[in-house]
């Protein structure tokens, strides 16, 4: 099925499970009431804003909307070597193992981030909706979270609001393995 077809009719679904209106979900969601119906009927995909804009009024995830069911989960159990794996290749220059995917609708997302000696994650402070954990299994880390900084040492963890600017460098001599919770879901 196309992306575009699975978002409308997951937006349909939920709206009328919910016993809302185009018009109630558009004054709830502060998307306008064209835009919700041409998603519904298939006819665009929305942008990221607009879906968060969306998922927020029924306390989901923007990944309701694109997962097919049959391709997620209640329970997930992975093995070390088995996680869905990302390599960041621009300044983090960091390699992520997914403790969540395949999850039904996770309202967070957890994964083991390893990142090499120097990595970081640029100049420019990050900021966006949500909460942080992070928990450091081995090396160092520096992070800053409006203007504080906080250096973390294996054991450590930190949480807090992500609206915060933010940012993060391994500090130490070797390569630095991190815990890293957000929620809600979203990428690092």
């Amino acid at each position: 099925m196309r992306i575009k077809k699975i978002v409308g009719k997951k937006l349909k679904a939920i709206r009328l499970k919910s016993d809302m209106t185009i018009q109630e979900l558009a004054e709830k969601s502060k998307v306008s009431s064209n835009m919700i119906s041409r998603i519904e009927r298939g006819l665009t995909i929305p942008s990221v804003e607009i879906l968060m804009k969306l998922a927020g009024v029924f306390d989901k995830s923007i990944n309701y909307f694109v997962e097919e069911v049959v391709t997620t989960h209640e329970i997930v159990h992975t093995l070390p070597g088995g996680r869905d794996t990302t390599v960041y290749e621009d300044e983090r220059n960091m390699h992520t193992e997914s403790y969540t995917s395949g999850l039904r609708d996770p309202q967070f997302t957890s994964f083991l981030c390893t990142i090499p000696k120097g990595g970081h994650s640029g100049v420019q402070n990050m900021y966006h909706p949500g909460d942080e954990l992070i928990v450091l299994l081995e090396g160092e880390l520096r992070v800053i979270i409006a203007d504080e900084v906080y250096l973390l040492k294996a054991g450590d963890s930190l949480s807090f609001k992500s609206h915060l600017p933010h940012k993060w460098e391994n500090i130490g001599d070797r390569e630095a393995k991190v815990i890293w919770t957000l929620s809600p879901f979203t990428t690092i």
